[in-house]
């Protein structure tokens, strides 16, 4: 279409907007921001938390609850559905210029405030009368529309349903729906799943029509509002210690949900920098990362309840107690050093931890991190970084994680060297949130490879001739945390991170130490901004290769030197000729001899092999690859070309038809994709080496999206199996998925859900959360 022709286009829309709006406008008044959230009668509390809420849970919240929910749409609590919807991405790899933030209880307070930003209503915000709480409700009109509409009676749903994750989004207002319903009639919600029950519509259908009201939000109960003010106090003492202690703990435990395990774990709290003290209203500081300038002469930290609906992509649960407030203690305010003044905010300070920290013992800041890996992990796991191919093509789809036991780390000698070259250690969110890509690049490229070098001239005197450079460099999580040994998925555009070094020995590992651990956790996650331009996110990803092959290199450094050179050219296959090279400088920088006597011709099975063995006491078995049913166990060893058919996630329910009474038992499916190598920001697709791909079969959940669900009885596992080695084609992976699957498209999609939930809910405990739907294939 020519300029005129676009031109053309959005004038009509325009004005097909304004003459809707005025038809509104003239049948129910202007718009009008309502306040929902009320007093309301023990009846109308009960009608909505037993009724109306598992309704807009468990069939909206699945797809409308997170930064990638479409059309910003966030119905996961009562402020999202009334914010309503934006036409914006969150999501925009190609935006020039850094956008404005719009998270939900953070950039606006009230509804008000999002309408200012642009978000239009899904409710009803004209007359308050029943016909118009319908007639006048986006909600209400998608839902009827489906109603009006259901899907198609194939399985498998033809290509005008778009569920790719960068799809086109309408976002239609309600001036707008009615044009949007004519031009889209199976567009109805939920989206491309089957309609909600005439039931479910009803209880829906008369919440709206008496306007949509929602119970206040009731105040926690006495006890947890005691370990809360325990908390609060601990973390907002005033000596430039404690506060700087306090400034470093947020920094990093900012996206958990943190909850207390001795009183009640069924309410989660975030910790929030506020402009006010315990005991007053919390007004959280608004800024784009958790180390920018709050503007105000103190920081408060604060633990601020939360009411969502949780959600598994989003769920880092942390616990809080009296020994966890204990351990802080003896990190940080029993060890004797002194903070002579407080750091402030600019952000070349502020967004390298090395700087704005150095007055905090290195030994405390890494143990405090490696008491909670996995949260830290999970925080550039399942933060707002880790989503979609590109930010996620930077780490291999299975590998193994051990860490630097903190005895080789809290030296004064290496204490020192971390002060010398602190300047070295920058990062790109140094550039703020609008980054030219290829001349940061190069800056943060010569930073890094600098530090290398005198890190390599110092591992080279500690180490010298191999002394010490064995399996008891690794932290055994002192003999009980199994934070130590951590397993990192890669699911194309989504990842995990559990417990444990999950399925068969990997084809690469990372050994993190305290500056590299640092480094990823304040460039993926309190250094990114989902909002920044396209130059931001581009750096931040071609950054990560780095930290990825220092932490593969510190593997390396274990094994044999000649066997290093060998393992390294093989991970890295096909690789762009300036990876080769820096690669080859590695080689050069670290030349000291492992200190692990081999005993057999395949050193990196050997070295996993002992590094599993010295972290067998606190290895988590959650996830044993081993344990799940016989039959199952055959998909571990499924031949590449039916691998290359399985999408990257499945679930698989098997049900006890001799026991109906019995839960089912639950298993995910992975799919690992292989590659030449993981260099390649743009050319994924021509690095990938298809016929090296492997399945994995484990108990429980791993992953946040489900792609594909399996159901069957017991006596069905052998033959699914068998079906599952012979499928070779599209037709023969469609064809197993008429017997055995649950699609997006099957008549009781739904019940088959709520099963679903109530088995994960069972496994999965404090970690339960929803699952998101919108990665569910079409196949």
């Amino acid at each position: 279409m020519n300029k005129l022709g676009w031109l053309f286009a959005l004038l009509l829309c325009t004005g097909c907007a304004v003459f809707g709006a005025q038809k509104y406008d003239s049948l129910f008044g202007q718009e009008q921001v309502q306040n929902r959230q009320i007093d309301v009668s023990a009846e109308q509390q009960s009608f909505f938390h037993n009724q109306v809420k598992p309704v807009i849970d468990n069939r909206c919240v699945v797809c409308h609850g997170c930064y990638d929910a479409p059309c910003q749409l966030k119905l996961s609590s009562p402020e999202g559905i009334e914010r309503g919807l934006s036409k914006e991405l969150v999501y925009d790899g190609t935006r020039l210029l850094a956008s404005e933030p719009s998270r939900l209880f953070i950039d606006a307070q009230t509804t008000g405030q999002w309408r200012e930003k642009g978000f239009s209503p899904v409710l009803n915000e004209r007359e308050q009368s029943a016909h118009a709480n319908l007639v006048a409700s986006v909600m209400y009109q998608s839902l009827a529309l489906k109603q009006a509409h259901p899907l198609p009676s194939q399985a498998i749903l033809p290509d005008d349903f778009d569920f790719s994750l960068d799809r086109d989004q309408s976002c239609p207002t309600i001036a707008e729906f009615d044009d949007f319903a004519q031009d889209n009639p199976l567009a109805g919600m939920p989206y491309g799943l089957p309609a909600i029950s005439s039931t479910e519509m009803a209880v829906l259908t008369q919440w709206l029509q008496q306007g949509a009201q929602m119970p206040q939000q009731q105040s926690v109960s006495a006890a947890l509002q005691s370990e809360v003010d325990k908390w609060e106090s601990f973390l907002n003492q005033d000596s430039l210690k404690t506060r700087l202690s306090a400034r470093y703990i947020y920094e990093h435990w900012y996206l958990a949900n943190i909850y207390f395990d001795n009183v009640d774990q069924g309410q989660f709290f975030k910790l929030v920098r506020s402009a006010t003290p315990p005991g007053e209203p919390i007004e959280v500081i608004a800024t784009r990362r958790p180390y920018e300038d709050p503007k105000v002469a103190r920081v408060y930290y604060r633990l601020w309840p939360s009411h969502s609906t949780v959600l598994a992509k989003t769920n880092i649960p942390l616990a809080l107690n009296d020994d966890k407030l204990s351990r802080l203690t003896q990190q940080f305010i029993a060890p004797a050093f002194k903070v002579t003044s407080l750091p402030g905010y600019d952000i070349a300070i502020a967004s390298n931890p090395f700087k704005v920290f150095a007055q905090l013992p290195v030994q405390s800041r890494y143990q405090f991190m490696l008491d909670e890996a996995e949260l830290i992990i999970r925080g550039f796991i399942q933060g707002p970084v880790c989503r979609g191919q590109i930010a996620l093509n930077v780490i291999n789809d299975q590998f193994w994680v051990a860490f630097v036991d903190p005895k080789f780390i809290g030296s004064e000698q290496f204490e020192h060297f971390l002060n010398r070259h602190e300047d070295m250690l920058d990062m790109p969110a140094q550039e703020d949130s609008n980054a030219l890509p290829i001349s940061s690049w190069v800056k943060y490229a010569t930073k890094q490879s600098e530090f290398l070098e005198a890190k390599a001239q110092l591992a080279n005197k500690v180490f010298a001739g191999g002394e010490g450079l064995t399996e008891d460099i690794i932290w055994q999580g002192e003999g009980y945390n199994n934070n130590a040994a951590l397993t990192i998925f890669r699911h194309f555009n989504s990842a995990t991170v559990v417990k444990g070094w999950v399925g068969e020995q990997p084809k690469t590992a990372w050994i993190l130490d305290y500056s590299l651990f640092e480094r990823i956790h304040y460039l993926l996650v309190a250094g990114f901004d989902v909002y920044g331009n396209v130059g931001h996110q581009l750096i931040t990803r071609l950054y990560m290769d780095f930290l990825r092959m220092e932490g593969e290199d510190n593997f390396l450094s274990l094994l044999p030197q000649q066997e290093r050179t060998a393992l390294r050219a093989y991970w890295y296959r096909q690789s762009p000729k300036s990876l080769v090279e820096f690669l080859k400088d590695s080689e050069i920088r670290f030349n000291q001899p492992t200190g692990i006597e081999y005993q057999s011709d395949n050193p990196k099975q050997e070295l996993l092999n002992k590094l599993a063995n010295k972290l067998e006491p606190v290895m988590s078995k959650r996830y044993d690859y081993q344990s799940v049913p016989q039959p199952l166990q055959q998909l571990n060893r499924l031949p590449s070309q039916a691998v290359n058919l399985l999408p990257q996630v499945s679930y698989i329910l098997v049900q006890n038809s001799e026991d109906p009474n019995a839960s089912a038992l639950a298993f995910t499916l992975v799919h690992h994709n292989a590659h030449f190598n993981i260099s390649s920001l743009l050319r994924e697709e021509a690095q990938r080496a298809y016929k090296e791909d492997k399945a994995l079969v484990v108990p429980g959940f791993i992953g946040d999206y489900p792609e594909a669900l399996w159901v069957m009885d017991a006596t069905e596992l052998d033959a699914f199996v068998s079906a599952m080695k012979k499928i070779r084609t599209e037709d023969d992976y469609r064809l197993l998925k008429d017997q055995f699957a649950i699609r997006r498209t099957h008549a009781d999609f739904w019940r088959y859900s709520d099963a679903l939930h109530k088995v994960a809910k069972d496994y999965k405990g404090i970690e339960y959360g929803l699952f998101d739907y919108n990665r569910l294939e079409n196949r």
